[in-house]
């Protein structure tokens, strides 16, 4: 039984003791036993057990045994001190309902993600394609929940705007034939912007959004019709502009630079945030670096909201 004393206040300055002094022998106990024997999907329901650091945890058990204290904990890659405090608090506080926060079902979620989604389905997706459109291009990435890029792609299909005769037929061919290029996933995800039909001169932009939505989702909902289940979900492009601090007041930033530290960081560090394998790398980095000269923001944000949804509505329920 877990002691009274937990602490649930996840961002208090730590003293410069031990990692095990902070919690008493049965919390020890309690949180060793989650560290021992919880699988990769059990410690992802932990806050701040995310992505890779559930996965060193296991290969750490796998290659040392079991965690004989808490400060072992600072051998595994991505954990330090400070963190390490806070994530064996964050399962205290958890396993004593001290953590408040709801699953994804609550009202961030449903801000987040449309439409409204069980947390079972999300925790079980194995990969998504995160799909970016804008009005001269889609884009996409293929990720798995190890963060690993198992795709990225973009394609330049869309005719100029100023056709206005860019008809129905038309879009149905190409998204058709962009579609029939993108991986099979468990979710496709979607950006949704934020734009507004008050302003007249942007109307036929937000007709051309809404219209690849659309086809987007009939197209890729392939098992809609048998079981009801949702494939295609929309995320808001601003919640991913603020995940990685890329919003100034209402307007969003390049994500360019923040992509290329990704690509620069899977080849320095040995547990990157984002994963590029090493028989693409070169590749992706090529496609980077030829897309520097133009704005092809598409393919930077399709990435960039690819790792959001992972680390917004599968591993953790709030930022």
């Amino acid at each position: 039984m877990i002691s009274d004393v937990t602490f649930c206040d996840e961002n208090a300055e730590e003293p410069e003791n031990a990692v095990d002094k902070h919690f008493s022998s049965e919390q020890q106990a309690s949180i060793l036993h989650v560290l021992n024997t919880a699988s990769t999907e059990e410690l992802e329901a932990f806050r701040l057990l995310r992505g890779r650091r559930s996965i060193n945890i296991i290969k750490h058990r796998q290659n040392f045994g079991p965690f004989q204290n808490l400060e072992s904990l600072m051998n595994v890659p991505l954990f330090q001190y400070k963190n390490i405090v806070q994530v064996c608090n964050s399962i205290l506080c958890s396993k004593t309902g001290g953590d408040k926060r709801k699953l994804p079902e609550n009202r961030f979620l449903r801000k987040l993600l449309k439409p409204d989604i069980e947390r079972e389905r999300l925790k079980a997706a194995n990969s998504i394609v995160s799909i970016v459109s804008g009005t001269r291009r889609i884009a996409w990435a293929h990720l798995d929940r190890k963060l690993t890029v198992l795709d990225w792609q973009q394609s330049d299909r869309w005719r100029s705007m100023k056709e206005t005769t860019y008809s129905s037929s038309v879009y149905l061919e190409e998204i058709s034939s962009i579609i029939s290029k993108m991986p099979k996933a468990d979710f496709y995800v979607l950006e949704k912007r934020a734009l507004s039909i008050q302003n007249s001169s942007m109307f036929p932009i937000l007709l051309h959004f809404q219209i690849v939505e659309a086809m987007l989702y009939a197209l890729l909902n392939k098992t809609f019709a048998q079981d009801g289940q949702h494939q295609v979900l929309s995320m808001h492009r601003n919640a991913v502009g603020k995940h990685f601090e890329l919003m100034i007041g209402d307007f969003r930033t390049s994500g360019k630079e923040l992509v290329k530290q990704f690509l620069s960081d899977s080849v320095l560090k040995a547990d990157p945030r984002v994963f590029f394998p090493s028989d693409k790398i070169v590749h992706y980095r090529q496609m980077f670096l030829s897309s520097e000269p133009r704005r092809v923001e598409e393919l930077y944000d399709s990435l960039l909201q690819a790792v959001a949804f992972y680390e917004l509505a599968v591993f953790d329920s709030e930022p």
